[in-house]
């Protein structure tokens, strides 16, 4: 079953906590980005503030690191059991050691990878990944238009998941809306982070339901 997190980059910051109790009942938990203004031309949140969001709703965090060495940031979380730590290829020089890091957490490791990169660098991973991001924008701000082009790299996933029989999940960020969520999950999509698709909609919590009925 396909499944949202509202990405809290796009919500309103100053009535965060309201927000989420509003969606807590319709969707599987939140994806937060961590941008450091380094790996990515923006900033955002810091650990505290992750931690602190953790405390307030009672589903999961999916948390996405777009920051240089992400492996340094790991030991910085107190998120419960089964979230979900993703980082980026491109950014760390020590992949197997920071999943390995991610697992004794007893959190979920996945790897995301940006629209230009290759999904083939994925596999020698996928045995220990619960999951893999496929970003569908150029990452560092909300509210940019979806590039058909990835698609391509959800059906080589997705055959290579048939075909090794590996029970990662693939999930996508960037550009997601009520206009190609439908198309994306027959795809192969399983989970989706939506920022302004939900938040920048007139009522985030009908948009929220209605995005739940497009794949459900």
């Amino acid at each position: 079953m396909a499944v949202i997190y509202p990405s809290l980059i796009a919500a309103d910051l100053l009535n965060l906590q309201e927000e989420i109790k509003k969606l807590d009942p319709y969707c599987q938990g939140y994806h937060l980005d961590i941008m450091d203004n380094h790996f990515v031309p923006n900033l955002t949140f810091g650990s505290a503030f992750v931690n602190a969001i953790a405390q307030v709703t009672y589903k999961k965090i999916w948390v996405q690191l777009l920051v240089d060495k992400p492996e340094n940031w790991i030991d910085q979380f107190f998120l419960p059991i089964d979230s979900i730590i993703t980082f980026h290829i491109e950014s760390s020089q020590e992949i197997r050691r920071t999943i390995d890091h991610i697992k004794k957490k007893k959190w979920l490791p996945s790897i995301a990878i940006n629209p230009k990169t290759e999904v083939e660098i994925l596999f020698p991973y996928l045995d220990r990944l619960s999951q893999v991001l496929i970003m569908s924008v150029v990452p560092g701000f909300s509210g940019q238009e979806f590039l058909p082009d990835v698609i391509s790299k959800v059906d080589r996933l997705v055959s290579y998941r048939q075909t090794s029989g590996l029970p990662f999940v693939i999930s996508m960020d960037g550009g997601i809306n009520k206009n190609n969520i439908r198309m994306l999950k027959e795809h192969g999509v399983d989970i989706f982070a939506v920022g302004s698709g939900i938040f920048k909609s007139e009522d985030p919590v009908a948009t929220l339901k209605e995005l739940n009925t497009l794949i459900a």
